[in-house]
């Protein structure tokens, strides 16, 4: 069985590669700290929209969320992600938001969930940067319907 949890650096090349065989590749990225069911259909919705879905989880040393967060850290929470089915690659990305990691993997599909869609609701205040990022790179941004 092939390792989900993976190096940064080999998220890139995996990427690179899948999109050279014309797969179409989606990304999810976030805190995934407590796992729940609405991280589960965001996932498999975000899967069933591409070839390969990679997830990427933002480092310990960028979540905020308050006290004693993230409850787990930030190998647990990879190791948690890359143990679902759907999930294709896992990897801790280096920067605070998803803007650079867009960027650098360049993926035909970045994927939110619903509480994501409505902009002026967006408490990160990154999601328009995230869909700016997607688009210079010539991809798309996409919202799960399903609960969160």
């Amino acid at each position: 069985m092939k390792p989900k949890h993976i190096k940064f650096s080999k998220l890139i090349e995996i990427s690179t590669r899948e999109k050279n065989r014309k797969k179409r590749i989606v990304l999810c990225h976030g805190v995934f700290d407590l796992l729940h069911i609405g991280h589960i259909k965001y996932l498999q919705e975000a899967k069933s929209l591409g070839d390969v879905l990679l997830v990427t989880i933002t480092p310990d040393r960028f979540v905020n969320k308050g006290p004693g967060r993230p409850a787990f850290n930030e190998k647990h929470r990879a190791e948690a992600i890359a143990a679902l089915d759907v999930v294709d690659y896992v990897s801790i990305n280096d920067w605070p938001t998803a803007i650079e990691t867009i960027k650098t993997l360049k993926p035909n599909l970045y994927v939110k969930g619903p509480d994501y869609k409505d902009y002026k609701e967006d408490v990160t205040g990154n999601i328009q940067l995230e869909e700016d990022a997607v688009k210079s790179i010539g991809g798309k941004i996409a919202f799960t319907s399903d609960i969160t």
